[in-house]
């Protein structure tokens, strides 16, 4: 007949188990542990990161750097700013020098001019 174990007519639904009175009490202050727990440890944590922070902030007025949140927004700012009121990227910045090539040239052979005795100066200006 029924051969299974004792419990397969709890397993299914068939009767419900007792629940203690002060279960309810239990699980409650068990979340309120739980909670307290939590607080103090997100406290502790705390603690630590205004210290690590202290700490970074010596090195940085030690050395004389810039926070990096603050050197990022700068360089957010920058990007940002004079790509306002166009609709493509901004273009890079030219490096001085790599311009017109014939001022460069010019300057160079200025330069060189300098340093030549003057009757080379003179055969190389004809």
């Amino acid at each position: 007949m029924n051969r299974g174990p004792p419990d397969v007519g709890k397993m299914l639904g068939g009767e419900e188990k007792e629940e203690d009175p002060d279960a309810a009490k239990k699980e409650e202050e068990r979340q309120e542990a739980l909670r307290q727990q939590e607080e103090e440890r997100k406290a502790k944590y705390a603690k630590m990161e205004a210290e690590r922070e202290s700490m970074r902030q010596g090195i940085r007025d030690k050395y004389g750097l810039k926070k990096r949140e603050v050197v990022e927004a700068e360089a957010a700012a920058a990007a940002e700013e004079p790509a306002a009121g166009s609709l493509t990227r901004p273009k890079k910045a030219v490096p001085a020098g790599c311009g017109d090539e014939e001022e460069e040239e010019e300057s160079i052979m200025d330069t060189v001019m300098k340093y030549l005795p003057g009757p080379l100066q003179d055969m190389l200006k004809k």
